[in-house]
C-alpha cells in the first residue's frame, strides 16, 4: 500500500512540475532563472523515491533531455501515456503558431455592427456562439466583439433596446494578434488580460481568422468532443423525399444521391456539401440556413462540437425556384 502511494505521489508531482516546466520552455529565456528551482525539485523528488534504481542520476541540460526523462518515466509506469502526450504538447506549444490553431476566416460567424440587438441575439442562439465578431463593410474591418450576456442584459433592463439599438454600441473592443505569434505567448497574454477570443490578422493587416483560449487548450488536452458527436452515415434516407446528408459529403456524391446537376462554376473551389452551402450563402451555414437547388431544398441542421460546425444538411424535395444562380 505504501509503495502504491509513493508511485501515485511521484506520478502526480512529476506531471504538475513538468507541466510548469513546459510552459517555462515555451515562453522565453527570461523565465530560465525560475526553472532552476524546478530542476532541483525534480531531482530531489526522483532521488527520494527511486534511490538506488539508477533513475534520474544524470542532469538534463535542455528540453530534449527533459522530454527523454518524461518518456522514461512513462516507460516505467510513473506517467500515463495520456499524461506523457499532454506534457509533450505543452513543450510543442512554444513552437506552434497561432495560424495553425485558428478558425480560418471562411469558417467565422460574424455580424454587421448596424444590426439590431434582437438580430444579434437571434444569430447567437442559432449559431451557438456566445461571442461574435462585429464588422463594418467587410470581414477585414472588425470593430469589436459582441457578447451574448451583454446583449441579453441590455434587453432585460431596457426592453425597447431590442429593436432600437445596434449591436455595435454594445460590443467590446477586439484584441488583434499576428498569425505568426506562438500559441504559448498568446495563451500567456490571454490569461493575463482575461480575454477569451482574439482576431488573427495576416501580414497585410487583413483578417485571417480568430482564435479562442479553448483552441489553445485543446492543443494540449486533445480535441474536446461534443456529447452529440455521434457517428452517422453520410447519406440517410428518411423517406422517398427527404434525406439527411453529412455536411462533409462530397458534392459529386450529393449529385448522385439526389440526381442533381451542378455547373462547374457552382462546384468551383468547393469539395463538400457544407462548403457548397457556404459558398452560396456567402458565409458559414448556421442552423436554419436554407438554399434551393434543382428541385431540392437544403437546410442546415444543428451544429456539433465546440466550434459549432454544421454536421448535417436536411435535403427535401421542393417545387420552389432555385435560390442560387445556375451559372
Amino acid at each position: 500500500m505504501e509503495v502504491h502511494t509513493v508511485t501515485i505521489v511521484l506520478s502526480l508531482s512529476l506531471f504538475i512540475v513538468l507541466l510548469i516546466a513546459g510552459f517555462a520552455f515555451g515562453y522565453s529565456t527570461a523565465v530560465l532563472p525560475f526553472f532552476k528551482p524546478i530542476d532541483r525539485f525534480i531531482h530531489w523528488l526522483i532521488h527520494l523515491f527511486t534511490a538506488g534504481s539508477g533513475f534520474g542520476k544524470s542532469y538534463y541540460a535542455d528540453e530534449a533531455q527533459l522530454r527523454d526523462m518524461v518518456d522514461e518515466a512513462s516507460e516505467r509506469g510513473l506517467v500515463e501515456d495520456s499524461e506523457r502526450e499532454m506534457i509533450h504538447s505543452v513543450f510543442d506549444l512554444g513552437d506552434t503558431l497561432v495560424r495553425e490553431l485558428m478558425v480560418p476566416r471562411t469558417d467565422m460567424v460574424w455580424i454587421e455592427g448596424d444590426k439590431t440587438v434582437r438580430q444579434g441575439l437571434s444569430l447567437a442562439l442559432r449559431s451557438g456562439f456566445t461571442r461574435i465578431p462585429v464588422i463594418t463593410e467587410n470581414l477585414d474591418n472588425v470593430i469589436g466583439i459582441a457578447y451574448v450576456k451583454d446583449l441579453a442584459r441590455r434587453v432585460h433592463e431596457h426592453h425597447e433596446s431590442e429593436q432600437t439599438e445596434s449591436v455595435e454600441i454594445h460590443s467590446r473592443p477586439a484584441t488583434f494578434v499576428p498569425e505568426t505569434k506562438t500559441a504559448a505567448e498568446l495563451l500567456k497574454e490571454m490569461q493575463h488580460d482575461q480575454i477569451h477570443m482574439a482576431i488573427v490578422i495576416d501580414e497585410y493587416g487583413g483578417t485571417a481568422g480568430l482564435i479562442t483560449i479553448e483552441d489553445i487548450l485543446e492543443e494540449i488536452v486533445g480535441e474536446i468532443a461534443d456529447e452529440y458527436d455521434l457517428e452517422a452515415p453520410e447519406i440517410e434516407w428518411l423517406n422517398a423525399d427527404t434525406a439527411r446528408l453529412s455536411a462533409r459529403l462530397h458534392v459529386e456524391d450529393f449529385e448522385d444521391a439526389c440526381k442533381v446537376t451542378l455547373t462547374e462554376d457552382q462546384k468551383e473551389d468547393v469539395d463538400s456539401l457544407g462548403g457548397f452551402m457556404a459558398k452560396v450563402l456567402g458565409g458559414v451555414p448556421i442552423p436554419g440556413s436554407t438554399i434551393t437547388i434543382d428541385g431540392w431544398q437544403l437546410t442546415a441542421e444543428r451544429p456539433v462540437g465546440r466550434r459549432h460546425r454544421i454536421a448535417f444538411v436536411l435535403a427535401t424535395r421542393s417545387e420552389e425556384e432555385d435560390s442560387i444562380p445556375t451559372a
